[in-house]
């Protein structure tokens, strides 16, 4: 049962009410066994002996109040469980509370507005949501919402052949740099799903003509586009690569055309491209929805593998040059020149780390000898293999927004930075088999280079 169909299914839900059925249809929704939830009608599977009442053990207590207040009557059965259910649900008919006993997650809305929360009883579809202490919700919203949209595309395109699922990883990639560039401002405020909502068919049957212009557009330096009409005109030129490839957009429907806007709706400035990757990974591999958020390597591992590795060796020179303007020279002239390399990169989790350690590191640098300088550390110096085709475009892509919000960073620090666009070459991510590909033929070792794998 993918997002799109739970959707689906909970506005058909609402739609019709029946008290008779409510639950027992909510369950259905999200796709767990009739034969299971018929048991469960008859009551064989009911461990509560109290009309109204429903308990399905590690699933389900539901409660069906009309006379007491919903709240309290919510709070008094979350504390007295007995079953080990995820969920406790209680409704009116009107208005539905529940709350999720292992997150302690709350959900209080309209019955009518019960699909604009589909997300919440994920967990009885297969799709748990991690609890890391360091997560941020954003990316797991964000990921839900392109899983959905992921979802309506694949319907409205079945083709599976090699050469469109590289397209479509493509385009998704492309995608999610729109919304994030219109939330910080390296686009006009919007100015992606805007230009889509106005200029673009309710049916979705022009989308794709439109995206293949507008990407046509974001390739072609303002200098060299003719005859455009200004709503086009107005997106800057992007470059680095991102948009060099002629790929064909999907086609679309009115369902997938409001899920892209609605992907657009996620407030995608922030999102941290240090778990980005890994996140969206779990949007095209719908074998990984059950652990939606849980698949990348923490920020403390990664630095427990690059502090030993090359950071801490850099931070012992930087002690010792103090102020010392000529040796700190000489120590970004360092870090400028040497070489990262990840032959197993996956989305870019080792490389967006190193790059973000690297460029905090020269910021302080900057600071400590009094001068007044850009950036002189590049995306080209950070190299990767990977086997997993969007995998890798994705880790290309995660590097462009880490390198915008360092700059971000940098800009408040001291005032001016490099400019994001257009975007510089990315960083040098190979899609192949890292038993059988040559690594010094992806990341050329040259005398004296000092490369970090």
């Amino acid at each position: 049962m993918n997002i799109a169909q739970i959707e689906i299914n909970l506005q058909k839900l609402i739609a019709t009410i029946n008290k008779e059925t409510f639950i027992f249809d909510l369950l259905l929704a999200y796709g767990l066994p009739k034969n299971a939830i018929t048991l469960l009608k008859k009551g064989n599977r009911n461990m509560s002996k109290t009309e109204g009442e429903i308990s399905w053990k590690k699933k389900l207590f539901f409660k069906e109040e009309q006379n007491a207040d919903l709240h309290l009557t919510i709070s008094k059965l979350v504390n007295n469980t007995t079953h080990n259910e995820r969920f406790v649900v209680v409704t009116d008919y009107k208005t539905l509370l529940a709350i999720d006993t292992k997150t302690k997650d709350k959900l209080d809305c309209q019955i009518k507005d019960l699909a604009k929360h589909y997300d919440f009883f994920l967990p009885w579809a297969g799709m748990e949501k991690a609890q890391h202490a360091n997560e941020n919700p954003a990316e797991v919203k964000a990921a839900e919402k392109m899983a959905k949209l992921f979802d309506v595309i694949k319907k409205d395109n079945p083709d599976d052949s090699p050469e469109f699922i590289h397209g479509l990883n493509i385009f998704l990639s492309r995608l999610l740099f729109c919304f994030f560039a219109e939330d910080t401002h390296i686009f006009e405020d919007n100015q992606f799903t805007n230009a889509i909502d106005s200029h673009t068919q309710v049916d979705g049957s022009d989308l794709n003509t439109y995206l293949d212009k507008l990407f046509t557009v974001l390739n072609t330096p303002e200098s060299k586009r003719e005859n455009l009409p200004e709503y086009l005109n107005t997106f800057p030129f992007v470059n680095g690569g991102l948009f060099r490839e002629t790929v064909p957009s999907p086609v679309f429907s009115r369902s997938s055309r409001a899920a892209l806007l609605n992907s657009g709706d996620q407030d995608w400035s922030a999102i941290n491209p240090d778990i980005f990757g890994s996140m969206f990974q779990a949007v095209i591999s719908v074998d990984q929805r059950g652990s939606l958020g849980q698949h990348y390597t923490s920020v403390p591992n990664i630095m427990k593998v690059i502090e030993p590795l090359f950071l801490n060796e850099l931070y012992e020179e930087f002690e010792k040059a103090g102020k010392d303007q000529k040796k700190l020279k000489v120590l970004l002239n360092r870090i400028h020149n040497l070489k990262i390399f990840d032959p197993a990169c996956g989305s870019g989790n080792f490389l967006i780390i190193a790059y973000k350690e690297l460029r905090l590191l020269e910021m302080k640098i900057f600071k400590a000898g009094g001068m007044m300088a850009l950036s002189g550390i590049q995306l080209s110096q950070f190299y990767g293999i990977e086997i997993d085709d969007f995998a890798g475009e994705i880790a290309k892509l995660a590097l462009w927004l880490a390198e915008h919000q360092i700059n971000v960073e940098f800009h408040k620090e001291f005032g001016r930075t490099n400019p994001t666009l257009p975007l510089s070459e990315a960083g040098h991510i190979v899609q192949g088999n890292a038993t059988r590909v040559n690594w010094e033929e992806v990341c050329p070792k040259i005398e004296d280079d000092e490369i970090y794998i």
